[in-house]
């Protein structure tokens, strides 16, 4: 078995293995928390399968085990597996096993055995998502070691679970748990896909919000930095988990306001004030929330070249119509067939305007969105008969559906099915996360 043991994002590892395996810091977990993850590791099976090598907390940086907002930073205990172990998981790697494609590398479908995470035939056991780097992409090889360094410290229902990694020479791997149903990306703009209800369109806004506050209110603060539908990721029962910490950087420490960071990610998505200065505040992740919050109400994507002159830019097209009880009527998704409270939909509206606030000082805490999404979901609809079920689509439903309907400047999403993914970002290369640049219009 080869060296599985993460090293600091900032260093590119050498040839030679190193000389002893990273531990924990005893010294940064304080004892009065012991117990709490004592009885964490029992009841989750994730992190207690045949322990090796784990991240060692100093250079995480993220302080003392914390509960709060249903979630623990943890001592990680994640497995190490072989390539070999990880080759036999997926067949070797062979195509008709392959979920996706993105920045990092491609990522495929395994099977392991439930217990001991020993590779196993194709339907037994239990199916799992093997991310492979791009042996020659540096920026993939940043991304392992960052993923390894949150997500193995992290346990929360709606962050997607690391259950071990690999570094075997040239390949470095991660292996998470697999979720059922794919991207938020795929639900929503897919040819074919089955339409999601009003009630499973706000379950999967609260699941990420609860996501993004317990990431917001750990100790030191985390900044995921790439929110978007393609990493929202929904289990069987359309739960939602963030995935992807690839770009995920912890946020500003002694009373400053934000950090200074090369500008990456997806353009639309990213916020304004770290597109233009690279400054980057808790508060940018509550922009893309509500980015995604208005795909969620409109069905669209946030920006689409093929859309009419006017309206390619989702966010500044639908601003208009978000303050207004009545416009605001023409620009939800179609698909909803008129299923929804006008009442939750307008504050919903009115909660999406408050995220895309220019000034990041001015936008809500992830805490308070999360509070306005749970008061929302008590507002019901009075039964009644829909008026338009036998009318024919409108011209927003036939242009979402149609073959030519595409994202601009597409790429696979890592964890789930073909469908889904877009990083746009003006000559990107599909291996890896470049930095952001203006779109052409």
């Amino acid at each position: 078995m080869g060296n599985c043991w993460a090293k600091p994002v900032d260093n590119l590892p050498s040839t030679t293995k190193p000389s002893s395996p990273i531990h924990s810091d005893a010294k940064t977990l304080k004892n009065s928390s012991s117990s709490s993850s004592k009885s964490y590791r029992k009841s989750s099976s994730a992190y207690t399968r045949e322990a090796g090598g784990v991240v060692d907390d100093n250079e995480v940086g993220l302080g003392t085990i914390t509960t709060t907002i249903s979630g623990q930073i943890i001592t990680p205990n994640l497995k190490m597996f072989s390539y070999a172990e990880l080759k036999r998981a997926t067949k070797n790697f062979r195509p008709d096993s392959m979920l996706g494609e993105g920045g990092f590398g491609k990522v495929f479908r395994g099977w392991v055995d439930e217990k001991t995470y020993a590779p196993s035939m194709v339907g037994v056991g239990m199916p799992v998502a093997v991310k492979k780097s791009h042996p020659d992409s540096s920026q993939g090889l940043k991304e392992w070691q960052a993923e390894v360094k949150f997500l193995g410290k992290f346990s929360h229902p709606n962050l997607v679970k690391l259950l071990g990694y690999c570094w075997e020479e040239e390949e470095f791997l991660l292996v998470y748990e697999y979720m059922q149903k794919g991207s938020l990306e795929t639900h929503l703009f897919s040819t074919g896909a089955k339409p999601l209800s009003w009630d499973i369109r706000l379950r999967i806004a609260i699941g990420v919000a609860r996501g993004l506050s317990f990431l917001h209110t750990t100790e030191k603060k985390v900044i995921y930095r790439d929110f978007k539908a393609s990493n929202i990721l929904l289990d069987g029962e359309f739960n939602a988990k963030l995935s992807d910490f690839g770009l995920a950087k912890l946020g500003p420490v002694n009373g400053h306001s934000h950090v200074t960071t090369q500008i990456v990610g997806t353009y639309g998505y990213a916020a304004p004030e770290y597109v233009a200065t690279g400054h980057l505040y808790v508060r940018s992740d509550v922009y893309g929330f509500g980015v995604v919050l208005l795909e969620l109400l409109t069905g669209r994507r946030v920006l689409d070249l093929n859309r009419p002159s006017g309206e390619h830019n989702l966010v500044d097209w639908a601003k208009p119509f978000l303050p207004d009880k009545r416009k605001l009527k023409r620009i939800m998704d179609p698909h909803l067939d008129h299923q929804y409270p006008s009442k939750g939909a307008f504050q919903a509206a009115a909660l999406i305007l408050r995220c895309l606030e220019s000034d990041p000082k001015n936008r809500p805490s992830m805490e308070e969105i999360l509070e306005n999404l749970e008061q929302i979901n008590a507002i019901k609809m009075k039964p009644k008969a829909s008026k338009c079920r036998n009318k024919r689509p409108t011209a927003q439903h036939q242009e979402q559906h149609s073959p030519n309907y595409r994202h601009y400047n597409q790429y696979k999403s890592p964890l789930h099915s073909r469908h889904g993914g877009s990083v746009i970002a003006t000559g990107a290369s599909p291996h890896q996360h470049a930095p952001l640049a203006k779109p052409p219009w």
